[in-house]
């Protein structure tokens, strides 16, 4: 067997091996000769014990001195040898930023280069590893800021992860949810099917309703490839307000139409009569000639209701704001529909106090709100009924309100009758385009306030809507 050592190692015993030749070739010699010359002085056999011991004594020296030296010098090695056992133990723990080792002076090049490797391996761990946790950070803010939700399972079916967008619709925390099985999280059977589905087959896409929210999801299963076999991510688009407006576009297309369809087939119908010899008796004519007139004003609102509303949309409405009192936006608009109350049996009046703040408001724009409200209860108060206009103050703004004892809004309509395009019961509707009401919408939260209804029904309504008070530093 060959013995190989490193030139460091090897050297402390070359070094005591020379001294020690190097001394029994010196003084054994020595010892020889003076062993001789006592015996020729004495007369008695030389004795050469002396040289043994000698020789012994040597030998014991050097190996002593070898030992001591390689002692030394193991122990360095040992003690660098330890530290990188530690360096080594640490890396594979992932403490990989506590990596510091002392310098190795005298070390083997082989300890040296150990110890190089494992410094550099460490400095590139914390690169990935700080790379990899800025496109964590990243993934994350993206997954969190989503409107749409993010399911993902594992080949077991349980969930690995699950987005805020989410956590919402299914009303559960991902902490909840992790590791726990897909049909537990989403609880309903089609997207647990769709889930099964799209573990090994294709994408699919389903359009459902969520009971009992009654939100409209369009939900995709999208497999994750082969590099993570029986894994899958669910995708869910709420689709709930596109749905929303939908059915209010199809609904106005239909109010529209009948809207349109009653004028134009009474139109119709007024001017086949005349043609057919009413115009020889002026008394009839005159009385159809004004139910055209009606009719077309019917259609002038309509469009200009329409129009109106388009520009509020488009912010191409022009609003002249001043300050104002509070009593003045009443009293025009009030004055004006009097008339229109008396001629169906309606009382109309207003109650305003004089020492209200200033608001900032546009005249015109209220008047319209107040017209239309007004317009609103007229239509729905009985003969013999009342409508009472008031305003107050309630913190930092004013309050006005128009209330009647008429029919009063159905529970399902309250929260919807100031959407676009959305009516109400159309036996009790009195026509219109149901265009007033969101136009009046528009125009309170153009001047910082807020419109809403209150009503039980067959116990008539109230209408109230706010404006913001001129604070005193605004005040000219």
């Amino acid at each position: 067997m060959k013995l190989h050592l490193h030139s460091r190692v090897a050297w402390p015993f070359i070094l005591t091996l020379v001294l020690t030749l190097v001394a029994l070739i010196i003084v054994l010699p020595l010892l020889g000769q003076n062993a001789a010359q006592k015996a020729l002085a004495t007369g008695e056999p030389a004795d050469f014990s002396s040289i043994q011991n000698g020789a012994i004594l040597i030998v014991l020296i050097g190996l002593v001195t070898s030992l001591s030296v390689s002692l030394a010098f193991t122990n360095r090695n040992v003690e660098d040898l330890k530290n990188l056992t530690e360096a080594a133990k640490e890396l594979g723990e992932g403490k990989y930023q506590r990596i510091a080792l002392p310098p190795m002076r005298k070390s083997l090049r082989e300890m040296r280069e150990l110890r190089g490797a494992l410094q550099q391996t460490a400095r590139q761990i914390e690169s990935q590893i700080t790379a990899l946790s800025k496109e964590r950070a990243m993934l994350a803010a993206v997954l969190g800021e989503m409107t749409d939700g993010v399911l993902i399972a594992d080949n077991k079916g349980r969930v690995q992860l699950l987005n805020n967008a989410a956590e919402k619709m299914f009303k559960i925390n991902e902490k909840d949810a992790l590791n726990h099985s897909v049909v537990e999280v989403i609880r309903h059977q089609r997207l647990v099917d769709l889930w099964e589905e799209t573990r090994s087959g294709p994408a699919k896409t389903i359009t459902m309703e969520m009971v009992p929210s009654h939100k409209y999801l369009q939900v995709v299963g999208i497999p994750l490839g082969e590099e993570l076999p029986g894994r899958s991510m669910l995708l869910f688009q709420d689709l709930t307000q596109t749905h929303r407006l939908e059915t209010i576009r199809r609904d106005f297309i239909s109010n529209i139409s009948h809207e349109l369809r009653t004028p134009m087939a009474g139109l119709k119908a007024i001017s086949e009569t005349l043609l057919d010899g009413a115009l020889e008796d002026s008394t009839v004519a005159r009385k159809f000639v004004l139910r055209m007139d009606s009719e077309v004003d019917n259609l002038t609102q309509m469009v200009n209701e329409l129009l109106e509303l388009s520009r509020i949309e488009a912010g191409r409405s022009n609003f002249d704001f001043h300050q104002i009192e509070p009593c003045q936006l009443v009293q025009k608009p009030v004055e004006r529909m009097t008339l229109q109350a008396e001629r169906v049996g309606v009382t109309l009046s207003q109650d305003c106090p004089p020492d209200l703040p200033l608001v900032f408001a546009d005249p015109g724009q209220i008047s319209q709100v107040f017209v239309n409200l007004i317009h609103n209860a007229i239509k729905f108060t009985p003969n013999n009924g009342r409508i009472h206009v008031t305003a107050f103050q309630d913190g930092q703004m004013v309050v006005f309100k128009v209330s009647d004892n008429g029919v009063g809004i159905a529970t399902k309509d309250v929260n919807r009758i100031f959407e676009r395009f959305y009516k109400a019961d159309r036996a009790r509707s009195g026509g219109g385009t149901g265009l007033g009401l969101s136009i009046c919408k528009h125009i309170v939260e153009a001047h910082g306030g807020k419109i809403w209804a209150e009503s039980v029904e067959d116990s008539g309504a109230d209408f109230l809507f706010t404006i913001p008070v001129v604070y005193p530093e605004n005040q000219d």
